[in-house]
């Protein structure tokens, strides 16, 4: 199983950037996926939106209203991933879920706990 460890988010002003940061440890095949989902309120997990997404083999995959302002990379060798965000909008305050997902087996997919990101003044 893989543990997914999330760090960054927090309360920022309209404006404003965050970094979030992802660790997967455990029994990780390669090649995957890895990246954030995010839950607005009010909203259920299976709701969630992609946020951005890069694969271990460089592909990167971003939400329509990202637009730009957000950047997701990875580090193979830690089984990391970073997103920064930039320009950050009341409209992005959700719940922030690190999600790994290996490309050719099915049923291995994992979840983070999910961390907070409020934007407002």
């Amino acid at each position: 199983q893989v543990q997914l460890v999330e760090s960054g988010g927090g309360l920022v002003q309209p404006g404003g950037s965050l970094r979030l940061s992802c660790a997967a440890s455990g029994s990780i095949f390669s090649p995957y996926y890895m990246g954030w989902y995010r839950q607005a309120p009010g909203k259920d997990r299976e709701g969630s939106q992609l946020v951005a997404r890069i694969s271990s083999l460089g592909e990167t995959n971003y939400g329509d209203f990202v637009k730009g302002r957000f950047s997701i990379s990875g580090d193979n060798a830690k089984n990391t991933v970073d997103l920064q965000m930039y320009s950050l909008e009341p409209e992005d305050t959700a719940v922030y879920y690190c999600h790994y997902s290996p490309i050719l087996r099915r049923g291995y997919a994992q979840w983070g706990q999910g961390t907070q990101v409020t934007v407002s003044s």
